[in-house]
């Protein structure tokens, strides 16, 4: 199994079966590993701000996690606006960011960027799966971070070289069972 395949098997083991994605060549990977699995399902979108913002409101209606997926730094940069209102609306939402390959990261490609520090501000973690054999790791941390209460921003950023990698681990065992964020509903 690759990092992404685990990836994906680690989000749906914990009932995270909704993924909104605007992906670029880094993430090509994780897409095929999502498209072989047939209960996750993925939307895609043409900007990042209608990806976290979809992210934002399924979590809202669902009342439980969803994922995104964008592409470097400047996709995460776009969808900020958007993780803002999920933050401050207790919405639980994993990121997935790609990245570039770690040995590709020294030459400075024009999208190469600190996404750490672009993910801070509106993240209440985030994490780097820089190899296969932490991916699943990194996803559990993501999720659990999301989970908390009220529901929170995980923003893990996936080297393009973790996601296409074999990895020696299995599937991490499933988180035990989220516990609602029971947002008020209208009228009640």
């Amino acid at each position: 199994m690759n990092g992404a395949d685990l990836l994906c098997e680690t989000l749906l083991a914990n009932d995270i079966e909704m993924c909104f994605a605007n992906p670029g060549t880094s993430e090509m990977h994780f897409v095929a590993a999502l498209d072989r699995q047939p209960r996750m399902r993925c939307v895609l979108g043409l900007f990042e701000g209608v990806v976290t913002g979809a992210a934002d409101g399924y979590a809202r209606m669902a009342d439980k996690p969803a994922a995104t997926l964008l592409h470097l730094g400047p996709g995460l940069a776009n969808g900020l606006a958007n993780l803002h209102n999920a933050r401050r609306a207790g919405s639980p939402i994993v990121n997935v960011v790609g990245d570039h390959a770690t040995c590709h990261l020294v030459h400075d490609a024009p999208l190469t960027c600190d996404i750490d520090s672009l993910a801070w501000p509106m993240s209440h973690w985030v994490g780097r799966a820089e190899t296969a054999d932490t991916v699943g790791e990194r996803a559990q941390d993501a999720i659990r971070a999301a989970r908390g209460t009220p529901g929170q921003i995980a923003t893990m950023v996936l080297h393009a070289d973790a996601a296409w990698s074999q990895t020696s681990r299995g599937l991490p065992a499933p988180l035990p069972p989220a516990t609602p964020a029971g947002r008020a509903t209208f009228g009640s």
